[in-house]
């Protein structure tokens, strides 16, 4: 517990409960009836999907960990000086070790307050747990939401940097890259920032390795969608029925993550009153993993209204960290 005096701790809610249940409804539905069958990437981060992601980030085949931690721990504490934010908003549960690195420089700069916002209850508590358990001068509000649709509620405190991490924007296939990045400008007032981490594109072996590790971990990654189908709508789905697939689509510049049936599957959605044939060798697309170029984030944040005021890539120029602001 924190001591008495120590910053406060919270955690509300930007999106109801019944909100969250009805759009998973809708989305399986409409993913799971159509030609070619999908569906969303955010509904992997339950908790177990959490602590999933956490361990494909720590694997020798997925570099964008340790590029992305690189620049940081280069540049953190000179952006933050630079900045000198009053709260850091990030899009993420933030428990990782960049997370640390930021929060350590905000507050050498003067900032105390730290806004996290995530999807998953679970995960956004478990992560407070942990931040809380070091910095007990911090004071974290804990948020769960959208960040396209939430972002815009959240209280400020002062000067604000928002990040976000990982290249986790590379789930975002261009429409909703757009709507992301059109909230976080709204969200930005004159002397705010945008702190956005992005994999680069490189040769195809490298960035197909990092979705298809030899351990299998990616492989449990993508198929716990399947078990938040289950447990969540009361599902009956195999799991042993379907196996991960990861393949580079030159054309839009992403990896793209599917589901293949290894063998004809009838099974039963209950809350839905819904039964979906899989026929062998079919495909549920769960996720892309887009790749970007400087000129091509340039583009992205002026379609949203912002500029891009700095750019900074680890040695082997496989990551980049795009710093940007209200255009």
């Amino acid at each position: 517990m924190r001591a008495e005096g120590d910053a406060p701790v919270t955690v509300s809610r930007l999106t109801e409960q019944t909100d969250y249940r009805n759009q998973l409804l809708e989305d399986v539905r409409h993913g799971l009836t159509a030609y070619r069958k999908h569906l969303p990437s955010k509904y992997f981060y339950d908790a177990r999907g959490s602590e999933l992601f956490e361990e494909i980030t720590r694997l020798p085949e997925y570099y964008l960990t340790e590029a992305e931690g690189k620049i940081l721990a280069e540049h953190s504490e000179d952006l933050m000086a630079r900045i000198q934010p009053d709260e850091l908003v990030e899009l993420g549960s933030g428990s990782s070790t960049k997370t640390l690195m930021l929060i350590d420089a905000m507050h050498l700069s003067g900032g105390s307050r730290y806004v996290p916002i995530d999807i998953s209850e679970e995960a956004l508590r478990a992560a407070i747990i942990e931040l809380c358990a070091i910095y007990t001068w911090l004071e974290v509000d804990g948020l769960v939401g959208d960040y396209v649709d939430d972002l815009a509620k959240v209280r400020r405190r002062g000067r604000r940097l928002i990040v976000f991490l990982g290249s986790t924007i590379g789930n975002y296939v261009p429409t909703l890259r757009y709507s992301l990045l059109r909230a976080v400008t709204a969200a930005l007032d004159p002397g705010d920032s945008f702190l956005l981490g992005v994999d680069l594109v490189k040769d195809e072996p490298t960035m197909i390795a990092a979705y298809d590790d030899s351990t299998g971990i990616s492989a449990e990654f993508n198929l716990n969608i399947l078990r938040v189908v289950n447990r969540e709508l009361d599902g009956d789905i195999p799991l042993d029925a379907f196996e991960h697939v990861t393949r580079f689509d030159p054309q839009f510049a992403c990896m793209a993550q599917s589901l293949r049936a290894t063998r004809e599957v009838v099974a039963n959605i209950r809350a839905l009153d819904l039964a979906v044939t899989f026929h062998k060798g079919e495909e549920i697309h769960t996720e892309v993993s887009c790749k970007f170029t400087r000129e091509g984030v340039e583009k992205d944040f002026a379609a949203a209204g912002m500029r891009l005021d700095e750019w900074l890539t680890d040695s082997a120029g496989r990551f980049a960290m795009a710093l940007g602001s209200h255009a």
